[in-house]
């Protein structure tokens, strides 16, 4: 599908809410729409993991 001038996927998305998870030593990211980040050692990390995937960067 062809990219229209001024289209913005964001919008159709669903609401991306995240919370992390721990397991063990290691903490993750996931999001409502199913998305999971990688295990992280740090919870900063992990944070920013989110972050990245809510704002598409």
């Amino acid at each position: 599908m062809a990219q229209q001038d001024g289209w913005d996927p964001a919008q159709d998305l669903p609401e991306h809410r995240t919370t992390m998870r721990e397991q063990g030593p290691f903490c993750f990211a996931t999001c409502s729409c199913g998305w999971r980040g990688p295990a992280r050692r740090a919870r900063s990390l992990a944070r920013t993991d989110a972050e990245g995937h809510t704002t598409g960067t």
